[in-house]
């Protein structure tokens, strides 16, 4: 039978392909057919001691099924997707085995449970609750012994038929109306008896967001002009509840909604309210404005109006549709306002909202403003780490669904070592991951799920380069290891199942004025990694300032070890005859920056075509390339990123010494302050056992 069934599945592809004309008959594509997925079975059983039960085989993807009963009896007949089988018991347990078969033979197959007893089911117990996310939606879930399934009448219409789930599954109802209703298990095994369970349960609606609105993408400030967003800087002065008369005349109500620290404007029984301006504002050079809108089941649209502070131009709307009981993002052209009569939006003071039906429905809205596509590349330049809160990194089925794993609770606490690993992006489009002495190291690495030392080429100590679209989020490393988020998650899937590649793309959204970037890469198909990273904040750093070398002798020095400058010091005529050098300023800007500023004379050396005098600085090593700079008080590093950037002298990198070595695109120097953090001592490892050491004052 098996033989034939088989047979059957062969023919009906073989009639696919005498189907397809001779170009198109190839047969790759029964390749990409997925194995069947889901398999489950609902079961039935007749309430007569007879042990006759109907088992329908549920399942996606699939041609056919069969069926072990595991009751030592045949194998099932093919059957067809929608139908069922019935089987008949000898009273007893037993581990039913479906089994769903692709159209390329695939298969997959789950277990069912089959308890036949011809007993009344026992130690019943059902739990009914109101849905945590769906507003007047109930779900029941019954056990009981010697019972295979449930049946559940909601008692809301005495007409419809009861819904029935197999024992311990769950049933969920959503409701017309809230209220109190009588709900009604009845669970059944193979005896002709019953179990049920009666219960007057309150039906209850959701009147308010549970979830912020969607995370707004990251724009240029001259892109947009917000009213009322958290992403973005709002125009000041804006009044968002100036009543209107709407609260005497019909009953509406206005306040500041916080939803675990995230603010949005609640509008009850919305008549019509809306926000007014401190000044009109020309929102002419703008495409669009945009919304996010949460609302029950009662509002069904809102009309948006842009008001003129002309009287003879007045006002014109717009009907945003809601969808209720979750965020309706809308982004309305601004030509649907001016396109209304030669509408002038150069000078708007006012923005209405008025709901329909009117005075009866709450509206919450958050993220009001104008914007246009982007006219210039924002940029990630800085230090990023991965935020040390639940839910910073997780993996799921799809981009904001992280319910195969988070990191949470004590997995924060424990991967400290992961936490703390800089993510740096150098303004000159070179990329360093800095993970310092331990990095969390899982085991297809030779870790065991700990923290431990760095492994290449995972460390960091590759060179590597990245690449930013601000308008895609297309975020591209180039270089062997380099990594965001986990080193095993890349575009082809997750090591060490494929082969370390040259460079790996992500999609990034910046948020949080750029200060948070959220991440994610799918590493195989349905597989999405997914991380929010926050920018150090430099505004506080002790080190923002403009710095010089020390004009003393020792100040600038090399040796074996740090402290020891026993190979060469700069003594005091040293000072004098480089005069220009010690005027040269390095300057640590409160956005990050950095800046070589060497005026127009430094100390050239030979190896850049001069002859240990002063003379006109040498590019890259000009302080002409942009740099940013990143600096770890706890650790003392102090990473200078952007090629030709330095600190003490240009040609001691961690590579080694120019012109021996090529020019980094990032140096990292250990720093320490003192002297109520006016005075710097930094050093540099440039190569095994040398080390170059400087002192620096702040000016």
């Amino acid at each position: 039978m098996k033989i034939l069934k088989h047979t059957l599945r062969l023919c009906l592809l073989v009639m696919v392909f005498y189907g397809c004309t001779e170009d198109d008959a190839s047969t790759s594509f029964v390749d990409e057919f997925k194995a069947p997925t889901n398999i489950s079975a609902n079961v039935v059983v007749t309430q007569d001691n007879t042990g006759l039960v109907t088992i329908t085989p549920l399942g996606e993807g699939v041609s056919s099924f069969e069926i072990n009963f595991g009751d030592g009896s045949e194998v099932s007949e093919g059957i067809e997707p929608g139908y069922g089988i019935n089987h008949t018991y000898e009273e007893g347990t037993y581990e039913a085995s479906i089994i769903g078969y692709g159209l390329n033979g695939a298969s997959a197959t789950a277990l069912q449970t089959i308890d036949v007893s011809f007993q009344a089911p026992e130690n019943l117990e059902v739990t009914i609750e109101n849905d945590a996310a769906l507003s007047k939606t109930v779900n029941v879930t019954a056990t009981a012994d010697s019972a295979i399934f449930y049946e559940v009448t909601f008692g809301e219409d005495d007409s419809a038929d009861p819904i029935s789930a197999n024992i311990g599954e769950t049933v969920s109802y959503t409701y017309q109306d809230v209220g109190t209703y009588t709900i009604t298990v009845v669970a059944m095994g193979a005896a002709i008896e019953t179990t049920s369970y009666t219960e007057e349960f309150e039906v209850t609606a959701i009147l308010q967001p549970l979830n912020s609105a969607p995370a707004q993408p990251a724009r240029a400030e001259s892109d947009v002009i917000s009213i009322f967003s958290a992403a973005y800087n709002d125009v000041e002065g804006s009044d968002y509840f100036p009543d209107w008369g709407q609260g005497g005349c019909c009953g509406s109500g206005w306040a500041l909604f916080n939803l675990n620290g995230d603010d949005m404007l609640q509008y009850s029984n919305l008549s019509y309210q809306g926000n007014q301006f401190a000044d009109p504002i020309d929102v002419s050079q703008m495409e669009y404005i945009h919304l996010d809108i949460w609302t029950a089941d009662v509002l069904q649209s809102v009309d948006v109006f842009l008001i003129s502070a002309t009287e003879s131009n007045g006002e014109r709307a717009v009907t945003v549709d809601l969808t209720p009981n979750e965020w309706t993002s809308v982004s309305i052209p601004i030509s649907e306002f001016t396109d209304q009569d030669g509408f002038d939006v150069t000078d708007i003071h006012q923005l209405k909202y008025e709901g329909t039906p009117s005075s009866e429905g709450t509206a919450f809205i958050d993220n009001i403003y104008f914007y246009r596509a982007a006219t210039q590349q924002l940029s990630i330049a800085g230090t990023w780490r991965v935020a040390a809160e639940d839910g910073s990194f997780a993996v799921g089925p799809a981009v904001g669904d992280t319910s195969w794993y988070s990191c949470e609770g004590e997995c924060v606490a424990a991967r400290a070592c992961y936490f703390d690993d800089a993510y740096v992006f150098g303004a000159d489009g070179s990329f360093t991951n800095i993970l310092g002495s331990e990095s969390w190291i899982e085991p297809w690495q030779g870790g065991e799920d700990n923290c431990g030392a760095p492994v290449a080429p995972h460390d960091g100590s590759g060179s590597a380069t990245y690449t930013f679209d601000s308008e895609s989020g297309a975020l591209t490393l180039n270089g062997v290891g380099a990594f965001i988020g986990l080193p095993k998650a890349n575009n082809q899937g997750e090591l060490p199942n494929v082969a370390v590649p040259e460079s790996i793309t992500y999609t990034a959204t910046l948020s949080d004025n750029n200060n948070t970037m959220n991440v994610y890469i799918e590493a195989g198909e349905g597989v999405f990694w997914q991380f929010k990273l926050v920018k150090d904040g430099v505004q506080d750093s002790p080190i923002i300032g403009t710095w010089q070398m020390a004009a003393e002798a020792g100040s600038l020095a090399v040796g074996p070890h740090v402290g020891d400058t026993s190979w060469y010091s700069c003594d005091d005529g040293c000072v004098v005859d480089r005069a220009c050098y010690f005027d040269d300023t390095y300057v640590f800007g409160a956005d990050g920056s950095f800046a070589n500023v060497l005026g127009t004379e430094t100390w050239i050396e030979p190896w850049q075509g001069g002859d240990d005098t002063c003379g006109a600085p040498v590019a890259p090593h000009d302080g002409s390339i942009p740099a940013t700079y990143s600096y770890d008080i706890g650790s003392g590093t102090l990473t200078i990123m952007g090629e030709g950037s330095y600190i003490g002298l240009p040609k001691a990198t961690n590579q080694g010494e120019l012109p021996d070595v090529d020019v980094p695109g990032s140096i990292t120097y250990t720093a320490t302050l003192s002297d109520n953090n006016n005075t710097m001592h930094v050093n540099v490892e440039t190569g095994t056992g040398v080390f170059w050491q400087y002192k620096l004052v702040k000016n």
